[in-house]
């Protein structure tokens, strides 16, 4: 069931994808099939063209993955990776968990303002880690600007959409827990987080659920 339910989020996710590099466009694929070899091959080059030509800024990623490790690292999101890496998409891929503090490092800030399209995985504990969240105000900060060619794709995997942008269920629980003993610098940044999931919620994204 996961793999089936996993595979029609690639297709579809490869149906957006061709918005932005027109070459992908497969429509007389419909059925549930992994990548074979020559498709791998022939997505591959079709990447590394459309990232030569796709405007005035060159990108060091296709695909940046925004992720809570504890919830989907071992699944959903490896999965996805693995599969991306395997079509050819430089995909970016931060894991919390091998991070130190609490503030997006230079490094990190670099690879969010050369990645193209931002894939946000928002899950039931994805409020609880102040990383990703300080991840996704980064990331919203640079797809709100000028550059017309990022795009923001939310993933809302077991979670919906109002939940996420009320911030109620999980992602209330999470946040009353942020609030305790919070200094004044940090309710601000609390405020940020709140507008930053706000807008993502609002996005047009992609559903994985048990249905």
């Amino acid at each position: 069931m996961f793999r089936r339910l996993f595979l029609f989020f690639l297709r579809a996710l490869r149906i957006f994808l061709s918005f932005f590099f027109p070459e992908m466009a497969d429509p007389d694929s419909t059925e549930m099939a992994g990548p074979d070899s020559t498709e791998m091959a022939s997505f591959s080059s079709t990447l590394q063209a459309s990232s030569s030509t796709s405007g005035p800024h060159s990108y060091s990623y296709d695909v940046f993955l925004s992720f809570r490790g504890e919830d989907t690292r071992k699944n959903f999101t490896d999965h996805l990776y693995n599969t991306l890496v395997a079509y050819g998409v430089r995909t970016f891929r931060d894991d919390e968990e091998l991070q130190k503090g609490d503030y997006i490092k230079s490094g990190l800030s670099t690879a969010i303002q050369d990645s193209k399209i931002f894939l946000i995985i928002l899950s039931e504990n994805y409020a609880t880690s102040k990383w990703c969240l300080n991840e996704l105000v980064k990331i919203v900060e640079c797809t709100t600007a000028d550059d017309q060619d990022k795009r923001v794709i939310p993933v809302f995997y077991h979670v919906q959409p109002r939940d996420v942008g009320h911030q109620s269920g999980s992602f209330q629980d999470a946040f009353l827990n942020h609030e305790k003993y919070a200094n004044q610098e940090k309710k601000e940044m609390i405020k940020k987080w709140r507008i930053a999931l706000e807008k993502v919620a609002k996005l047009s994204g992609y559903h994985v659920d048990n249905q």
